[in-house]
């Protein structure tokens, strides 16, 4: 990407070097332009800072929210995560459920961009999605996406407007799949020369580039052929610029929201939360006339995790009583202010097809001592060590502190993400915390971490659970296209492991967003995806 701070900088000590009646009349012309209007600008701040602006390397939410500003894939989900057109404006599912031809739409333009010569732009093509699909293969380019591609055989371009791809088995989230970012499609024209000096990206989105300093800002504005209407026939976006500031700390991101210098904030820091909300997750009154806040269920289960193929793993019995030992609900009050839900259904978490509100045994201190004495009169007890991060040290000091009230003593092991990680991945540890956010929204997705074809580090069964009829059921569901008879089929397994718990599920996760109380058209995103197509100012 081209770091437009060394141009500034040559800038100005040119300008040091100009004779100082030119730099008079070059302050004066620019102070004399025509200034934004601000209510066509949208204002926010990411303290995670973004890593690229290529959709191949869209492998966290800072990268993920600004390729859905610029980029668009073959299709895209709609506020109720249901698979809709985009480049692609119809397509087709063969019998044998392997093949799917896409029709494009062809009066689809890519961003205006110099690498397409004089005319600045040209319409997409079905080779234009078989040169981004062959990129995520590069090794030379080591996408973080190639995963999406694991079950492809084989993709080609018909003709200009005609885009087929073969699964090597049927896979029915496979169109969920295609709306991640990662398959966003971009010109070979314009991408072939990324990491050069001098490029910009160029893609289908709502919003093009305008200006990157790394680490500073990011200015991205109106995309003039943008391809989507609202109901008046008015081409869409509203806005003319997204201004992106990096500041890193999350205290001041806060601090900007209450002194209107930003618009949106979606992070909720123990350092000013309470300052923000009250204990009920609402608000707070004082700052009611000049922000709102939008509340919506998030697809992330945090849950506890048990590792099941060593020697010293935890007994079914054991698991249950720990499952019973946690107030779930006085957790979420006290620790989250009630953001979030208490998990009482199973694992597949609120907002997806697939989940039930209660599943398996709740909260039963009483039921959970019992077992555990029980457990006493036979053998000891094993040494307990629960394994966080810092960042989720108080929820799990809450299980120990549960857990101490009906006679089992844990550990709290506090490590760096990346020994977790790499812990969890290999079995190291029989007992820690974890969290599963959606890859795509589909409950097969939740499930697959429980399928023994799936043992870690191949795969996300980092519990190494293994049920027969659990891999049955999921083998079945992989060879139903229709959703009805999948989401039974999710049931049945979600009560297999909830039965035998080799995960507790602690709570289910929610976006919680604030605005300034002028933005309007503003939803949130299930999967806590950033779209500020419909979004203004009043």
């Amino acid at each position: 990407m081209m770091n437009k701070a060394f141009e500034n900088l040559n800038f100005f000590k040119a300008l040091k070097k100009t004779p100082l009646f030119v730099v008079y009349i070059f302050i004066f012309a620019c102070h004399s332009a025509p200034e934004v209007d601000d209510k066509k600008v949208f204002r926010l701040n990411r303290y995670d800072n973004i890593s690229s602006l290529d959709p191949a390397f869209a492998r966290n939410q800072s990268n993920n929210w600004v390729a859905n500003l610029m980029y668009t894939g073959l299709v895209g989900f709609d506020d109720e995560l249901n698979v809709v057109p985009e480049i692609a404006k119809s397509w087709d599912i063969a019998a044998d459920k392997l093949t799917y031809t896409f029709y494009l739409n062809t009066h689809i333009f890519f961003h205006p961009n110099k690498y397409f010569g004089k005319k600045k732009t040209r319409a997409v093509k079905a080779q234009d999605v078989v040169y981004s699909f062959e990129r995520l293969r590069d090794p030379n380019l080591n996408s973080s996406g190639g995963f999406v591609l694991n079950n492809v055989e084989d993709f080609k371009a018909l003709n200009d407007s005609v885009f087929q791809i073969k699964l090597k088995k049927p896979f029915p989230p496979f169109l969920g799949l295609l709306c991640m970012k990662y398959c966003s499609v971009v010109p070979q024209e314009v991408f072939q020369h990324a990491g050069e000096s001098g490029f910009t990206p160029s893609g289908t989105g709502p919003f093009q580039f305008q200006f990157w300093e790394p680490n500073v800002k990011l200015v991205l504005k109106k995309n003039p052929l943008f391809y989507h209407f609202d109901s008046k026939g008015e081409r869409l976006p509203y806005l003319e610029y997204v201004n992106v500031l990096f500041l890193p700390e999350k205290h001041s991101e806060f601090l900007q929201l209450i002194q209107g210098k930003i618009d949106f904030m979606a992070s909720l820091d123990p350092s000013y939360k309470d300052e923000l909300i009250d204990e009920m997750g609402d608000l707070q009154k004082k700052y009611t006339h000049q922000l709102q806040m939008l509340k919506s269920p998030y697809l992330n289960t945090e849950y506890l995790c048990f590792y099941l193929g060593g020697d010293k793993s935890v007994s079914e019995d054991l698991r249950r009583a720990i499952n019973a030992a946690i107030d779930k609900e006085k957790m979420i009050k006290y620790l989250r202010n009630n953001i979030g839900f208490a998990a009482n259904g199973g694992f597949i978490p609120k907002g997806l097809p697939g989940y039930r509100d209660s599943l398996g045994s709740g909260y039963n201190p009483q039921k959970a001592h019992q077992i555990i004495q029980e457990i006493k009169e036979k053998k000891a007890l094993p040494k307990l060590s629960l394994v966080t991060t810092q960042e989720y040290v108080d929820m799990c000091e809450f299980v120990q502190s549960e857990l101490a009230k009906v006679g089992l003593a844990i550990e709290i092991n506090n490590v760096d993400p990346a020994t977790l990680r790499e812990g969890k991945a290999n079995g190291k540890f029989n007992f820690f915390r974890a969290n599963w956010g959606a890859d795509y929204p589909d409950a097969e997705n939740y499930l697959s971490l429980f399928y023994s074809e799936n043992f870690a580090p191949q795969g996300p069964n980092y519990s190494h659970f293994r049920n027969r009829k659990f891999d049955e059921l999921y083998l079945q569901s992989l060879q139903s296209t229709e959703i009805e008879e999948r989401i039974k089929l999710y049931w049945q397994m979600d009560e297999i492991v909830m039965r035998e718990m080799p995960v507790i599920p602690i709570f289910y996760d929610q976006v919680s967003v604030f605005l300034q109380k002028n933005i309007k058209g503003f939803k949130n995103s299930p999967i806590n995806m950033l779209d500020l197509t419909r979004v203004y100012k009043e």
